[in-house]
Parts: structure tokens; C-alpha cells; sequence
């Protein structure tokens, strides 16, 4: 349950805001004047702190700067009357992160404590990243010893320490969100927001007003002013997940801001300033998208300043025990199983195998494998039957005393074409791309192997 610190001189106003708060599920603790908060603070573990900007002696604002400089982990909101918000201002200047004003609505302190409650869950995050940095096989949560991946780390830190826009390749389930974050940790914007969208999964008449933000009164329902996403990553980095799947009209908004750095809130008449490092992620090709018109090609070449590529598992065969390990360690402990090890067999049988999903797939094979091991290691029967007949169908096509190559290849580039089409749900130009083909080769080849 988080815990809330309510600061204020005057007690009605703590115990009608610990009423309140207490009713939305939290922890409410209160301190009447600045110094005995500070104390609290540093005492004791607090997730957000309110805090009064005129109290006398130390005011909301020098409580403020003081948590700053203490390097206190607790998330500030201040709190102001009708006629202080140039007070209110000046402590967010100073690092809170929000305020509220007197008299309280509830549906005002629902919504500030929801938006705290993100920052805080960033904040761990963040936390959780720099301490996995300190481990000799990760690098910023990313588990790896494969030579690819330690060029491709030593490429993240160049790539880091400036600013240029980076675009990043990478099939389903490698990674890109996490190469991404990587670049922010080991960026100067490490202190500020990593703010991640996927631009396929948000509706298109939709996606403006979530980028952008608007103001209150744009639409109907907009019944107060929105930042967006944008705003909330000012100062840090904002992650365009999908950027193949950003529509026409939003394209030439983001180039917009890729050239002025400002963007336009739904419904304002005056443009603001932003300071975003934009990162995009893509598993299409985007060059092709660019032929086909449906992508713009000037935002390609804005977009495309630094290209990134993440290997996918089946180039670095050699992180399967090591990732096997990292997520026996890491679901076995939240699931309380009892499981260290893995059979021989299971382990060669994942290590033939081509994770069309890649280390997602990997990731959700072991925690399938941890629901159905009996006692303390996985066995051959514990994995998906996919995974587990990789074995016997390599051990059947060698056990023939075929010597051909070329038959031999035949077995297993079949075998690779069903699997990458059960992993792109049937989708043959998703397929083709997992492949490393060209559509129409996928095609010609599903012919010739009869696959419908």
C-alpha cells in the first residue's frame, strides 16, 4: 500500500485531505509544519509527499528544494489556494512534480494521485535498471554475452551521449523497448522521463490528442486541458513504438516537430516548446513502406539519423542458457517454484530451436515450463511441443544417413517456414520478414512445400 505524507499547519486541512485520500486505498500520515516533515521524510519511506506552500517558518517551497537536494525518494505535490499559484509555480521550478488547489474536488486528487503513482512506478523502474547495469551479463536490463549484443551496447553508450534521433530494427520480441530504454539510463535525460507508445495499438482519431495533448473545451469531452505525451517526456525521451503504423496526418505533425521542436495541443491556437529526444522502433521494413507511399519519406530520413539494428535470438544462440538461467531466477522467485535446473534435452532441444518469437517467446516458454516442472528442474515434456520436437526433427532427418545438404536444408527451411507463419498468426509478409525473404520467394516456397 503506498504510504502519503499530508503536510500542512492547519489541522482541518489534514485530516479532511487524509479522509479523503484514505478512501482511494492509501496510507495517509500527516506532519503540521516543514522541519518535522523533512524528519519524517528522511526517516521513514514515503511514496508522496503534499505540501503546503504557505506555512510559516518553512514554507512548501523550501520543503520542497530541501527533499530535492536531500535526495529524498518521495514524489512532491504542492498544495496552494486560489490566489498562491505563482507560489505553486515557482515550488514545481523548484521539483515538484504537480499541485493541486484549495478548496479540494476528489476527482482532482484521484487524478494528481494517479499521475504520481505513474511517476513513482517510473522512478522504480529506473532504479531497478541502474541496478541490473551493475551486473557483468547485463546491461541495463538487457541479459546478453553474445559478441552482437556487446557491439551493439558499446553502439548504445556512442549513441547516448548525444542527441540525434535513433531508429530502432528489430523482429517481435527482441527487445526494442528495452534497447530504447538502455539508450535513455546511459543518457544525460536518465533523470527525467522515458515516456513508450505504440503508435498501432491507439485508435487513429485518438492518437493526436495522446501525442499532443489538448486543450479543455477542444471536443466534447474535453473537460479539462491534457499535456500529452510529448510534455510528459519534456526534458527526457519519447519512444514511438511502431512507427510504420503512424497514420498520413500524424506524420507530417511529428515531422513538424522533428524540425521546430514544438508541438501544437488539439484546440490551442499558439505552438509549445519541447525538449524530446524522439526514439522510433519499427519490425518493418520501412524502406518499402517508403516506396509504397504510405510512409513519408522526408520523416524516414529525419527519423532514420541513427539506424540500430537488434539481433534476433537464432544469431546468438549463445544467450539461450544464459537468458534460460536469468528467467528461471526471475519467474521461479515470483512464482515461489522450486526450479533451478534444466534436463540436457530440454536445454539442447531450446538450443535447436529457431524462437521465431525471439526472447519473448523464450521468456514465456520457461515461465510455461516453471507452471508444469515437477520438483526442481525442466524437463523435455515441461516445454511447448514446437520447441521440443526441434530436436527430434533434426535427430530424424540425421538418423536417415542422409549425407545431401540439399535435402537436408530442404527439412529444415520447411520446418522454419511453418513456424515463422504460426508466429506471425498467418501473415506471410510478417512471415517473410522473420525469414529475411522476400514475400514472393515465401510464396513460391510455400508452393513448392505445399504449405497452405
Amino acid at each position: 500500500m503506498k504510504r502519503i505524507l499530508i503536510v500542512d499547519d492547519e489541522e482541518s486541512i489534514r485530516v479532511a485531505l487524509s479522509a479523503l485520500i484514505g478512501r482511494l486505498g492509501f496510507r495517509v500520515e500527516s506532519a503540521s509544519n516543514g522541519a518535522a516533515a523533512l524528519e519524517r521524510l528522511a526517516s521513514d519511506d514515503f511514496d508522496i509527499a503534499f505540501v503546503d506552500v504557505r506555512m510559516p517558518d518553512m514554507d512548501g517551497i523550501a520543503v520542497t528544494r530541501a527533499i530535492i537536494e536531500q535526495e529524498l525518494p518521495v514524489t512532491v505535490i504542492v498544495m496552494s489556494a486560489y490566489g498562491s499559484i505563482d507560489n505553486a509555480r515557482e515550488a514545481l521550478q523548484a521539483g515538484a512534480y504537480d499541485y493541486i488547489t484549495k478548496p479540494f474536488k476528489p476527482d482532482e486528487v484521484s487524478m494528481v494521485l494517479a499521475k504520481a503513482e505513474e511517476r513513482e512506478a517510473l522512478r522504480r523502474e529506473n532504479a531497478r535498471l541502474k541496478r541490473e547495469m551493475a551486473s557483468s551479463s547485463s546491461f541495463c536490463g538487457i541479459v546478453s554475452q553474445s559478441p552482437l549484443m556487446k557491439d551493439m551496447f558499446a553502439l548504445i553508450d556512442k549513441i547516448a551521449r548525444v542527441n540525434s534521433t535513433v531508429l530502432i530494427h528489430g523482429e517481435s520480441g527482441t527487445g526494442k523497448e528495452l534497447v530504447a530504454r538502455a539508450i535513455h539510463m546511459r543518457s544525460p535525460r536518465s533523470p527525467r522521463s522515458f515516456v513508450a507508445v505504440n503508435c498501432g495499438a491507439i485508435p487513429e482519431t485518438l492518437i493526436e490528442s495522446e501525442l499532443f495533448g489538448y486543450r479543455k473545451g477542444a471536443f466534447t469531452d474535453a473537460n479539462a486541458d491534457k499535456p500529452g505525451l510529448f510534455l510528459e517526456a519534456d526534458g527526457g525521451t519519447l519512444l514511438l513504438d511502431e512507427i510504420g503504423e503512424l497514420p498520413g496526418a500524424l506524420q507530417v505533425k511529428l515531422l513538424r516537430v522533428l524540425q521546430e521542436g514544438t508541438i501544437r495541443r488539439v484546440g490551442d491556437t499558439q505552438d509549445t516548446a519541447v525538449d524530446v529526444r524522439i526514439i522510433a522502433a519499427t519490425l518493418q521494413n520501412l524502406d518499402d513502406l517508403v516506396a509504397e507511399g504510405t510512409f513519408r519519406e522526408d520523416l524516414y530520413y529525419r527519423l532514420n539519423v541513427v539506424p540500430l539494428r537488434v539481433p534476433p535470438l537464432r544469431e546468438r544462440p549463445e544467450d539461450i542458457p544464459l537468458l534460460l538461467s536469468h528467467f528461471i531466477a526471475h519467474h521461479g522467485a515470483r512464482m515461489e517454484s522450486r526450479v533451478r535446473y534444466t534436463a540436457p534435452a530440454a536445454e539442447r532441444a531450446m538450443m535447436l530451436y529457431s524462437w521465431p518469437g525471439n526472447v519473448r517467446e523464450l521468456e514465456n516458454a520457461v515461465e510455461r515450463a516453471l507452471v508444469l516442472a515437477e520438483g526442481d528442474t525442466i524437463s523435455l515434456g515441461d516445454l511447448p511441443e514446437r520447441i521440443a520436437e526441434s530436436r527430434d526433427e533434426v535427430k530424424r532427418t540425421l538418423a536417415t544417413g542422409e549425407l545431401s545438404i540439399k535435402k537436408t536444408m530442404r527439412v529444415i527451411e520447411e520446418e522454419l517456414i511453418r513456424r515463422a507463419l504460426v508466429a506471425a498468426n498467418g501473415n506471410r509478409t510478417a512471415a517473410s520478414r522473420m525469414l529475411e525473404i522476400s514475400h514472393r520467394a515465401l510464396l513460391y516456397k510455400m508452393k513448392d512445400y505445399g504449405i497452405r
